[in-house]
């Protein structure tokens, strides 16, 4: 077995100094491209692993970023993932992931954790609006950056990275209404962050298109019961059709929602488009391969986790404390598709 090298060992053996041969481990712009290549080959050979606790205590940084994310298996926080991921590895920081289950509690147990973890700075996907939002304060007071993602309408004052909710829940809601569908059911998360300005934007061009919103026609599932939603969603079907005033199209606000209500009306005998539309949020890989396939409204998930990981990655940097934040919001795009096209 090769014999693994201290930092001291590949300076001796170089002939360089313990200085130069961490600035080329770090791809330090002050050592040439052929000295930090050498060193790093070097290094590799030699199964040269990097001593992190003496890097903190010399640098006061773990170079680790803690990220909160309500749920790993959705499909829209594993793309926000992969974004985050290839920003840390051209930054070179370790990423710790930690789940909220939608759970107050859960997300607060979270922050305390990665906060005794030692991390630089936190991405979080907040559970509500309001959140913890003490324990998020006092991470930036002790100089630990948060940046939020997603779930940005929360009262903590950071940078901000998601979408104009508005806007894209308004032009769905239009295709819709184009489409011939006025009696439009908007399915929702309950206090998520997103829920207000998406409803916003349904109530919006509802009005512009002098239809007025009937609160028959809207239903928040709370998402810290998961295993609840479906049963939501069937009990306000039933009672539409019961009642006799039910609805010819769906607008689900979440990807949870849209990809769940579509399953839905297929057990319920309900056929989509004929009698009910369906549209919504969701970054599901295979639209095309459900049956209807999916119309939907595409957010930018790795630029999303991208950008909220560089505008954190700025903050742990900055050498000046920065109170000027920015809330970012990027485009979607709407892509219809047979569930909203007859």
């Amino acid at each position: 077995m090769t014999e693994r090298k201290t930092l001291k060992d590949i300076a001796r053996d170089l002939k360089l100094s313990i200085s130069t041969v961490s600035k080329s481990l770090s791809d330090s712009y002050e050592i040439s491209e052929s000295t930090k290549k050498m060193v790093k080959d070097y290094a590799e050979k030699h199964n040269y692993v990097p001593n992190k606790v003496a890097r903190t205590l010399k640098t006061g940084k773990t170079n680790t970023i803690g990220v909160i994310v309500f749920n790993i298996s959705n499909t829209f926080i594993s793309q926000v993932l992969d974004g985050i991921h290839k920003g840390s590895q051209i930054e070179k920081y370790d990423i710790i992931i930690m789940q909220s289950r939608d759970d107050v509690n859960l997300e607060r147990h979270a922050i305390e954790v990665l906060r005794m973890r030692g991390i630089d700075g936190l991405l979080i996907s907040p559970v509500t609006y309001n959140s913890n939002y003490e324990q998020l304060k006092s991470l930036q007071d002790s100089g630990i950056p948060v940046v939020l993602f997603d779930r940005v309408d929360h009262d903590l004052q950071t940078h901000k990275v998601g979408i104009d909710n508005q806007i894209s829940a308004y032009d769905a809601t239009e295709h819709l209404i184009n489409s011939g569908r006025k009696k439009i059911l908007h399915i929702t998360g309950k206090n998520i962050g997103v829920s207000e300005a998406r409803l916003e934007g349904f109530k919006k061009c509802l009005k512009d298109h002098k239809i007025e919103f009937d609160n028959n026609f809207y239903l928040e599932c709370d998402y810290s019961k998961h295993d609840e939603i479906e049963d939501s969603i069937i009990k306000k079907l039933n009672y539409l059709k019961a009642t006799g005033n039910m609805v010819n199209a769906i607008f689900g606000a979440t990807d949870d929602i849209t990809t769940l209500t579509l399953g839905i009306l297929a057990e319920m005998d309900i056929k989509v488009p004929e009698e009910v539309s369906v549209i919504g949020f969701s970054n599901i890989r295979i639209p095309k391969s459900l049956n209807p396939s999916l119309s939907t409204v595409v957010q930018p998930t790795e630029e999303i986790g991208l950008v909220a990981f560089h505008k954190l990655v700025e903050l742990i940097n900055a050498k000046y404390p920065i109170e000027d934040y920015e809330t970012i919001e990027l485009k979607t795009k709407l892509i219809p598709r047979r569930s909203s096209v007859l």
